[in-house]
């Protein structure tokens, strides 16, 4: 046991976040994302849901302050009338680590190429849909 690291934080996933360098991104894919066939790495979270898998790691990794586009979202297929929710609840968990933290997004098809690069995916557990974050790890200072 180590304290001050969320539960649903595995050792698996803290060793691939400690192993990342600056740059370095992280996916977090819902469970309808093709995790297994883009991550180079690939880490189950089965269960659990992404908002608070997110907040597990935000606590533990800063994001690139370097660039703009650190946390990344899939947008939504041309033609699905379909609101994510969730985005509002990750963009709450985003600004309760980085209040100054901005969220974008990203086309589904350059998401699925960027992902693809990614250093590791994480399969989770969470069933609401477009639920697909991409992290890019910064630098602790």
């Amino acid at each position: 046991m180590l304290k001050g690291i969320s539960p649903l934080i595995s050792p698996e996933l803290l060793k691939i976040l400690c192993e990342m360098g600056h740059g370095d991104e992280i996916v977090l894919g819902d469970a309808n994302f093709p995790a297994e066939s883009f991550g180079q790495r690939t880490v189950r979270a089965d269960g659990i849901g992404a908002v608070p898998l997110l907040d597990g790691i935000l606590e533990l990794i800063p994001l690139d302050d370097y660039v703009e586009d650190n946390f990344v979202l899939m947008e939504v297929a041309k033609g699905d009338p379909y609101e994510p929710v969730i985005w509002e609840e990750f963009e709450q968990v985003l600004k309760k680590h980085r209040p100054e933290g901005q969220v974008s997004h990203e086309e589904r098809f350059a998401f699925y190429e960027r992902a693809k690069k990614a250093y590791a995916v994480v399969a989770t557990g969470e069933t609401a849909i477009y639920a697909n974050v991409i992290l890019k790890k910064g630098v602790i200072k």
